[in-house]
């Protein structure tokens, strides 16, 4: 890992929902099109380059759905025009099978998409489909982020692009620092086993952490080089243990966090030319 702190801008997504939490865990949440549209504007403000979705059913469960997505993303556009990147999410949540979450995509044609490694390709059977699916996304333009939740998901990623299978150079990878259980914490040395020097380097790369450290999480990736996504998906408190008061919130944390290292904050026509350009 390099010493050198780099100069170039840092960008902030922010995660305002996930799949999991609901208005009991925080009535702010947002859970509807509007809600979204919402959140997002004030995110704009508060400083985030892009928004990462999900979308629910009328109960509030999970759902993968293309119209559904596009009605969020017309929403947003609507309240943001084109100063907010929209990613979805491919996530399954034990609820969609590789072919599914695949089809998902396709119809939705998305600018950007979230995709989990282990979700998407649970072994080798499933890599010719996942290689074809990003060679769509790269055709129509779209930016792609890998999950990975472990370090050796980092390095199958990467014998998987040795092997011919990622049509990308450089591919967006998110580093999760953690899991989604009870009263999960994330730290920042949670990051090392990412960057260690037997590593694969993947660029860009962001992280996202779960519980109150996630601002010092956000410093320890952006002195590193990294990028950072926050919000309600995986956290919902201050540093000092706190509820937040909205995704907004912990967007302005991150960006004093990355403001008090002597680095610049990205809008979203830098992170599409960051990220195309990969």
């Amino acid at each position: 890992m390099s010493a050198t702190l780099d100069c170039a801008p840092r960008f902030i997504a922010v995660a305002p929902n996930g799949g999991r939490r609901t208005k009991a865990d925080h009535p702010a949440l947002p859970m509807t099109a509007s809600a979204l549209a919402q959140t997002a504007t004030a995110c704009l403000e508060a400083g985030a380059a892009m928004i990462h979705v999900h979308v629910r059913r009328k109960d509030g469960g999970h759902l993968l759905d293309a119209e559904a997505y596009r009605a969020v993303i017309a929403a947003i556009a609507a309240a943001t025009g084109k100063d907010l990147v929209v990613q979805v999410t491919s996530e399954a949540l034990g609820l969609y099978s590789p072919a599914q979450q695949r089809a998902v995509i396709r119809d939705t044609r998305p600018e950007a998409v979230s995709l989990a490694l282990r979700e998407l390709v649970p072994d080798a059977g499933e890599e010719a489909a996942f290689a074809e699916l990003l060679l769509f996304l790269r055709l129509i333009g779209a930016m792609p982020q890998i999950i990975l939740y472990t370090p050796d998901e980092a390095v199958r990623l990467a014998d998987m692009q040795r092997r011919g299978l990622i049509p990308y150079e450089k591919l967006p990878v998110l580093y999760v620092l953690g899991r989604y259980t009870a009263d999960q914490t994330s730290r920042p040395a949670d990051l090392l086993p990412f960057l260690a020097e037997d590593m694969p380097r993947f660029d860009p790369w962001s992280l996202c952490a779960f519980g109150p450290q996630e601002a010092a999480c956000v410093t320890a990736a952006a002195r590193l080089g990294g990028h950072a996504r926050v919000g309600f998906e995986n956290n919902l408190h201050r540093p000092d243990g706190t509820l937040a008061q909205d995704n907004a919130e912990l967007v302005v944390l991150a960006r004093q966090a990355i403001e008090a290292i002597g680095l610049k904050i990205g809008d979203a026509d830098a992170l599409r030319a960051a990220t195309l350009a990969a």
